[in-house]
Order: C-alpha cells, then sequence, then structure tokens
C-alpha cells in the first residue's frame, strides 16, 4: 500500500520558555513532576494538495502557584496529498495521527530539548504519546 502523503518538510516554528526568577526555578525544579503536557494539533490547507500541520505542546502546572515556568512548543509539518482524499475522516486521521506517529520521536526530541535546556536537565516522559488512542478516543 502506498502512503497518500508526503511529508515535504518540518521545523520548529515557535519555542517558548518562560521562568521569571531563580526562586521560581527552584521551585520548578522540586515540582516539575506535577506539570502536565498538552498537545494541540491544528492544520491549514494551502495549494496543491499541500497541508500545514502544527502540533502544540504546552508543559505546565495546573495548579494556582506564583512559582510557575510555562513551556510550549509549535512543531510545523508541511505534508503534499499524493491523491485527492474525498473522505473528510480519513484526511482528519492523516492529520491527527499518521503524521503525528511519523514525526513523534523529532517532536519528543525537540521538546526534551527545550526543557533540559532550560535547566531541567533529568527530565523524561514516561510515557510515549499515543496519537492513535487520542485520535481513536476523539472520533468516539
Amino acid at each position: 500500500m502506498t502512503e497518500k502523503y508526503k511529508i515535504l518538510g518540518q521545523f520548529i516554528k515557535d519555542l517558548s520558555s518562560e521562568t521569571k526568577d531563580v526562586e521560581t526555578y527552584l521551585h520548578v525544579r522540586d515540582n516539575i513532576s506535577k506539570y502536565k503536557l498538552d498537545i494541540n494539533i491544528y492544520s491549514k490547507a494551502l495549494k496543491n494538495k499541500i497541508i500545514e500541520i502544527n502540533t502544540v505542546l504546552k508543559f505546565e502546572d495546573k495548579e494556582e502557584t506564583k512559582f510557575k515556568s510555562f513551556f510550549e512548543m509549535v512543531y510545523t509539518t508541511i505534508i503534499q496529498l499524493n491523491e485527492e482524499i474525498e473522505n473528510k475522516i480519513e484526511l482528519e486521521k492523516i492529520i491527527l495521527c499518521d503524521v503525528q506517529l511519523k514525526i513523534s520521536s523529532d517532536l519528543e526530541k525537540s521538546f526534551l530539548d527545550l526543557l533540559r535546556n532550560s535547566g531541567y536537565s533529568n527530565i523524561n516522559f514516561e510515557k510515549k504519546i499515543d496519537f492513535e488512542e487520542l485520535y481513536k478516543k476523539r472520533i468516539n
């Protein structure tokens, strides 16, 4: 079976790390295990069956505290469809699941590099993002 799309390129569109002072850094370093990862994916059709897909990762403390850091990355993937996709559900699966599975290792490495370069060197994600499971939950 041939793939229905080709990845033309991928890059970090926006990258942000905010820690306002040393006191905040020390607090976050000791409490970073409380931080949650949010994922948002949106796309924009361009021309010639080209689609821009933006995967947004945010890592933040959801609790109210004055000592917070904020981390966000917008990772852009450009794909070109190899054929006409008539079915909206099929296109949605390509954007939300198939492409995400292909870029997931680059996505994770880039985001972990942001966290490590922001001073949180001993951080790892305990489990991989399961884009297939997220997609199935979304369609149900």
